[in-house]
């Protein structure tokens, strides 16, 4: 653990860092209108519950974030290129962000309206979702290639 918290304070020293984090948040802010128009028709159209709202709407919205972040933020590591394997494992790291936005979405929503409680647990998805992209689905391996 303490490995990963030198790396992770490293990097953010890091400038590339700092212009993925930049990619990966204009990428995110499409994506979030995706998520966040999906969330809203699934709740107030289609009247499912919050839970099912939220994760329909991720699921969605995942899909369009890997294949952009693939060919933007994290193009030199995917070599551009979508793979099963890197979207399944992309998935996978999601499902961290979709449980701390949707506990986030459950918490605040007993005390804010639905949509101020959406909209923070957005920025809570992003710091997990960013954190898990940058140093576990598109990292470099040593042969220069996706580590995984």
């Amino acid at each position: 653990m303490k490995h990963l918290l030198d790396r992770l304070a490293a990097a953010w020293d890091r400038r590339d860092m700092r212009l993925k984090a930049i990619s990966f948040a204009l990428v995110g802010v499409v994506n979030t209108l995706i998520d966040l128009g999906a969330f809203l028709a699934f709740y107030h159209w289609v009247g499912l519950p919050l839970v099912v709202c939220n994760v329909l709407a991720w699921a969605i919205a995942v899909s369009f974030s890997y294949a952009m972040n693939s060919f933007t933020t994290f193009g030199p590591e995917s070599g551009h290129q979508l793979r099963l394997r890197d979207y399944l494992t992309f998935v996978a790291s999601g499902i961290a962000g979709v449980i701390a936005a949707t506990s986030t979405l459950l918490l605040l929503s007993l005390y804010l309206p639905v949509l101020s409680a959406k909209l923070v647990s957005i920025l809570v998805s992003f710091v997990v979702n960013f954190s898990l992209s940058h140093f576990v689905v598109f990292r470099r391996g040593r042969d220069g290639g996706i580590a995984g």
